[in-house]
């Protein structure tokens, strides 16, 4: 059985990449529908992009 630290780093890990993937889907979408660089759509998937990655990042680093 893992421990307890290891299902926390893992757990944030994968909630991570889904946020990642969340504002990837966001950004096609608006792009696909004919949103601008200014437009909510795309503000907030780069939102999800940055907050996503940068926590991916940050969980894979400490230990």
């Amino acid at each position: 059985m893992p421990a307890p630290r290891d299902v926390h780093r893992y757990t944030t890990m994968t909630m991570s990449a889904l946020m990642f993937a969340i504002g990837v889907v966001l950004l096609v979408l608006t792009f696909a529908k004919g949103g601008g660089v200014a437009s909510t759509g795309t503000i907030v998937g780069v939102l999800f992009l940055l907050a996503g990655g940068g926590r991916f990042l940050l969980a894979r680093r400490v230990r």
